[in-house]
């Protein structure tokens, strides 16, 4: 089981919760804190065997403790799959690698829905098995009416995570404040400086000695959501425009994937426009 918080920060936070957890007869796994001495607030990630008590009955018990300190919290069964929408236009090597890592038991992730502004068939290029899939198309006119689709099937698959694979739509605001905090996506790292639909192209020609990738969630200020994960590779004069795209697709897969493994492992607590990571 996986407590989480975070609130402002006092004395006794630490010693109530384990108490709390001690009493139920509990054994802490693995236990996480982290004070922000900007924002004055404290935050822990606790991995505990729950004994025989289920989430329900500890969610209910902790509801006085978690008013007490004002905190935002969450119990969660740490081996369940997190339900998620996985949304892509017309490049799914974010995708592909996603569903692998799923098959593969490395992701828990339950692929509730693909979701695409393009067809199937240009959209996706490997099988997706049985996963339903969806086409919503996005133009000017028709976008409060896509996105609202969009809210409604989440809704009906009970989705936890939306996951921007290389989804080339920009969302409104509107959109970015209904899935806040549980909207992920993944960016080239060169924005601001390389912006368009030539990043890499650009990047070349400048001669960068340096690429990488940025997964974040999602706001209304665009591709500048609090930061998940990133990565970075070093590139050469020898490297062509072609190896920048090949190089920065690899990147973009793993900055991604780690986003989503973080996110689901209950390991990002959000920060005012930050966030704290708790690896593992």
């Amino acid at each position: 089981m996986l407590l989480t918080l975070d609130c402002a920060d006092q004395p006794g936070i630490t010693a109530q919760v384990t108490t709390f957890l001690f009493e139920r007869g509990c054994n802490i796994l693995d236990a996480q804190q982290f004070r922000d001495p900007s924002s004055d607030r404290f935050f822990m990630r606790v991995a505990f065997d729950p004994a025989a008590h289920g989430p329900d009955d500890l969610r209910e018990a902790f509801e006085a403790l978690g008013k007490s300190f004002g905190m935002d919290w969450s119990i969660t069964a740490q081996d369940r799959a997190r339900r998620v929408i996985i949304m892509v236009s017309k490049f799914d090597h974010c995708l592909v690698d996603l569903l692998y890592r799923r098959r593969t038991g490395e992701l828990a992730i339950d692929p509730v829905a693909i979701v695409s502004n393009h067809p199937r068939d240009v959209a996706i290029h490997d099988d997706i098995g049985d996963i339903p899939f969806h086409h919503i198309p996005v133009t000017t006119p028709t976008k409060p009416e896509a996105e609202a689709r969009l809210r409604a099937l989440a809704e009906e698959t009970g989705a936890e995570l939306i996951i921007l694979a290389r989804y080339m739509q920009i969302f409104s605001d509107e959109q970015s404040a209904h899935f806040a905090g549980r909207c992920i996506n993944i960016h080239h790292s060169f924005l601001p400086g390389f912006k368009g639909a030539r990043p890499y192209g650009q990047a070349h020609e400048r001669g960068v000695k340096i690429i990488g990738a940025t997964a974040h969630f999602v706001t209304g200020d665009l591709d500048e959501g609090p930061i998940i994960h990133q990565d970075v590779e070093r590139i050469s004069h020898a490297d062509s425009a072609a190896d920048l795209v090949r190089k920065g697709r690899d990147i973009e897969r793993r900055v991604l994937a780690e986003a989503v493994r973080l996110f689901c492992e209950e390991r990002v607590l959000l920060n005012g426009k930050r966030t704290v990571i708790f690896r593992g």
